[in-house]
């Protein structure tokens, strides 16, 4: 027996991993477990994580295996790969079977590390397959017979507020039926227009919020006669459901399902904002039993209706609610809606039914008071802290019957009212359910009795965004203007969008969005909020023109420019360089180059393009138009600026021809650009003064590249505009981009230095100097006080001042340029941030004239490590006793080194 248990030991033995790195973090379509996918062959990921002191570990080869059912993973029903020789571990499309609509997926990884050991199978995931045909959808839309199909009536002009007649109180839906057998699995498959929130026997399915997410939902013909309009020609329309596994708040016998339905943006009833009709609802649920038999609850005409306690909620306006109007257990078994109506059918929208394969809105953050100040005039003022998007939460509060509190939101915009009248049966809670408001203070009034802590707290509401990154310096003024614009960014993130401001237009402007998106990326996990908004805008670029709108999905207060559309070409290549996904390029590249086509149709005889489009008077409108924005002086010209992203354009579109094996549409758009590029200079550079202008004139010829021969004559004018500013930059929302990433490639790494630390207008620092929570839209005190379109600026701070920058040809951080620049006044720098491939980052430190610089490479990639000074050691050790570090050039100012995985300490 002893020799037998001894075998045993010495065979499990024989079965544990000796490989020194494991898959963890697996994906589907950018999202952990997800449970609705309508792509046919999903793409996969995971990241491989080394042991404790492991270098230069890499992937040599992967095994997928996927299942119908957890329990067949072994046996590996759907799809095993077997052995695959490849490092990917990045969008690993799925080959298995054929998927179907409703199919359950699960699947497990293993990798084998460069010494051929193959690692333990990762723990399982998951995915979900959605309804998949358009005959798999037998539900039909439904409404309420008090609603006509057609949406509200818009107010006569920007300065009204609401329409004449208000809209009606939210409807309720409920329907129930009974569970006659024992319940094997259950998914309802569900979305309301403008937002939905789903019952089941009382108690809310799922926990987001605001959902679905924002699309162009369909068709709307009066676009064209709108102040800024638009052909209805789009290249896409759709409309977002979502799934849920309802399986575990099934009962057995008589269940009920209830839904709620705000108007959000689908009937949204403002100046600039055009509706597509009255709240609906689709609810499709698939009931399987253990005895191979379903059922199936669809929603039609035999599903109840009423109104809520809901009387009014309007994203630009706000939401009401009069705790009176409950009906207690109206999503409940046995509740008697004998006065309840029959609900009626509702056309289609015109957009496809598709999976909500992105991330909805959640409660993000709670925020408790940090000061509750009793006024002069008896209301109470809150303090939150922070300036947020989201709702104020009452709890526990009691009040009489019909006693009604005002919530103002205290904002330099106004984003909606908000009321509650109490219900009067004990303790109550209220938040709104179909609108977000913006405020970091609250003003209470007619609160019932004494406003304590613990009755009031503050959600904050966005788009889901994993943090992903840790930056920090010695100045706390730079970490605070970081801090600031991720709070801003946040707050701007709603509907799987991001608007200019959250309250005053909320709308998904491109410009605003290409301009912020590469700090987004070094701070967030974004690749599923840009995959999804980047899709917005390919579907909605003009099928015949090319032409990108200012905001997507659109909405025709969405002012811009030339410099707005161009995010169909630099946000793919942004997400390319940074997640490494061709895929994106290969989906982005057409409309790329049909944006350069239409941008095509401005350019003059001379290579000048200045965008000149007419509004409904024939006039031209500025709003179509716009070059740069929100100088703090006067404007550079638009043609300037027009042509600048002409030229990055067709720049873009070259090497991703080139990326894609395009090469002779690669060398037509590079000429294009270089010819772009000498138009540029012909025609913007004074000769006699030697600069292109200031206003960022200089900054985006030295972006684009000056003649050799004129190199020096516009630094020198760019250092003497600098200097006539006291150090301060003078650049608006795109100059601002390039400014101090321009002056570190050109040798004035301390001015940049300099125009960053400024407390004065203007300058990040004078927003903190003001109170600032949130990044402003101008540097003066002007417009919205949370915009985050200046934080283009600060991708300086992670690539520059700390210095760890992705290698556009190897991108993904397959290979990571680590270039410190350090500042005599820092002490030290640190910026850190979860690639495709995992963990990667740089902290250097100063003290008493001694750098130390410490960098991490995640499994699989590679660095060049560019060192301020000719003389380093390597974890103590003269370099080339440490075997992982190669020496590439030693000079006396720069040491130039390549590693591979792992962490490395160097200092001097």
């Amino acid at each position: 027996m002893k020799k037998l248990l001894l075998c045993l030991c010495f065979l499990a033995i024989g079965f544990l991993s000796n490989a020194k790195i494991k898959p963890t973090q697996l994906t589907c379509e950018y999202l952990k477990n997800p449970s609705v996918v309508d792509v046919l062959q999903p793409r996969l990921a995971w990241i491989n994580v080394a042991d404790a002191g492991e270098r230069g570990q890499e992937q040599t080869a992967y095994q997928i295996r996927v299942a119908s059912l957890k329990e067949k993973l072994e046996n590996a029903d759907l799809w095993d790969s077997g052995k695959v020789k490849d490092d990917a571990s990045i969008r690993v499309k799925y080959d298995g079977e054929k998927l179907v609509s409703r199919q359950d997926c699960w699947w497990q990884v293993r990798v084998w590390d460069k010494n051929n050991e193959v690692s333990e199978w990762s723990e399982p995931a998951y995915w979900h397959m959605g309804l998949l045909n358009e005959n798999d959808w037998t539900a039909n839309w439904i409404g309420v017979p008090w609603q006509g199909e057609e949406t509200l009536p818009k107010p006569a002009s920007p300065a009204a507020t609401l329409p004449g007649e208000l809209p009606p109180p939210a409807p309720l839906f409920r329907k129930e039926f009974n569970a006659t057998k024992q319940v094997e699995k259950a998914v309802a498959y569900v979305t309301g227009l403008g937002y939905f929130e789903l019952y089941l026997n009382g108690e809310k399915v799922g926990d987001d919020v605001l959902v679905p997410n924002q699309t162009n939902y369909g068709k709307r013909p009066a676009l064209t006669q709108q102040y800024i309009p638009l052909d209805d020609n789009f290249k896409e329309y759709k409309v977002m459901y979502l799934a849920y596994d309802i399986s575990d708040q099934l009962v057995s016998g008589a269940n009920t399902f209830g839904a709620i339905l705000g108007n959000g943006f689908y009937n949204p009833s403002k100046h600039w904002a055009l509706g597509y009709g009255t709240p609906r609802l689709l609810v499709q649920v698939h009931v399987a039993y253990t005895d191979g038999t379903e059922e199936l609850i669809v929603s039609d005409e035999s599903w109840k209706v009423s109104k809520s306690p809901i009387l009014m909620d309007m994203v630009y306006y706000g939401e009401h609610y009069d705790a009176r109007l409950e009906q207690d257990g109206w999503c409940s078994a046995g509740f008697d809606d004998s006065a309840w109506e029959n609900a009626i059918l509702r056309k289609a929208p015109e957009g496809k039914l598709v999976a909500h394969t992105a991330h909805p809105d959640k409660v993000y953050e709670t925020l408790q008071p940090v000061r509750i100040e009793k006024m002069y005039n008896g209301n109470y003022k809150v303090d939150f802290g922070e300036e947020i998007s989201g709702w104020v939460r009452l709890k526990n509060v009691e009040g009489p019957e019909g006693h009604k509190v005002k919530i103002n939101y205290l904002s330099n915009n106004y984003s909606g009212d908000n009321s509650y009248i109490f219900k009067g049966e004990g303790k109550e809670n209220y938040a709104a359910r179909f609108n977000w408001f913006v405020f970091r203070e609250v003003e209470i009034e007619n609160w019932p009795g004494v406003l304590a802590p613990e009755n009031i707290c503050a959600e904050a509401i966005n788009t889901y965004i994993e943090e992903s990154a840790h930056f920090e310096t010695s100045n706390p003024l730079f970490n605070q203007v970081n801090k600031i614009w991720k709070r801003s960014q946040t707050d701007n993130m709603h509907g799987g969008i991001a608007s200019d401001c959250p309250h005053r237009e909320r709308s998904p402007y491109t410009g605003d969005g290409q301009v912020a998106c590469v700090t987004v990326m070094h701070n967030f996990d974004a690749q599923n909020f840009y995959y999804k908004w980047i899709h917005d805008m390919i579907g909605a670029q003009n099928v015949k023109t090319g032409y990108v709108p200012n905001g997507a999905p659109w909405q025709p207060g969405c002012g811009g420019g030339v410099a707005w559309g161009a995010a169909i070409n630099i946000i793919p290549w942004e997400f390319y360089v940074h997640y490494g996904a061709v895929d994106m390029l290969e989906e982005a590249y057409e409309p790329m180059k049909e944006y350069v086509r239409y941008m095509q149709t401005w350019v003059n005889n001379e290579g000048i393009m200045n965008s000149q489009r007419v509004g409904l008077d024939g006039n031209v409108l500025q709003w179509f138009n716009l070059g740069e924005w929100v100088t703090p002086g006067d404007l550079p010209p638009d043609s300037l600026v027009h042509t600048f992203y002409f030229w990055r354009c067709a720049d873009i579109t070259a090497k991703t021809a080139e990326i894609l094996g395009k090469r002779k549409e690669a060398k037509r758009n590079r000429e294009l650009a270089e010819t772009t590029q000498s138009a540029f200079h012909k025609c913007f550079f004074d000769a006699e003064k030697g600069t292109y202008g200031n206003a960022g004139a200089n900054i985006f010829a030295l972006k684009m590249g000056v003649p050799e021969n004129e190199y020096q004559r516009v630094i020198n004018a760019l250092k003497a505009n600098i200097k006539k500013n006291k150090g301060h930059l003078d650049t608006g929302i795109f100059g601002t981009q390039f400014f101090f990433e321009v002056l570190s490639e050109n040798g004035l790494h301390e001015l940049a230095y300099e125009a960053m630390n400024k407390k004065e207008e203007p300058g990040y620092g004078r927003w903190l100097t003001l109170g600032a929570t949130t990044s402003w839209e101008n540097w003066n005190t002007d417009g919205s006080h949370n915009h985050p379109m200046f934080g283009g600026g600060l991708v300086w701070l992670y690539r520059k001042l700390a210095g760890m920058q992705a290698d556009e040809k190897n991108p993904g951080y397959r290979h990571i340029i680590f270039h410190p620049q350090p500042i005599k006044e820092l002490e030290f720098a640190e910026y850190f941030n979860k690639t495709p491939y995992g963990k990667a980052g740089i902290k250097w430190q100063q003290t008493e004239g001694k750098l130390s610089v410490g960098v991490t490479v995640p499994v699989g990639c590679t660095a060049t490590v560019i060192l301020p000074g000719g003389h380093f050691l390597a974890d103590g050790k003269a370099m080339e006793k440490v075997a992982e570090v190669q020496l590439v050039s030693q000079k006396e100012d720069e040491l130039i080194i390549k590693v591979g995985a792992g962490n490395y300490q160097f200092s001097n």
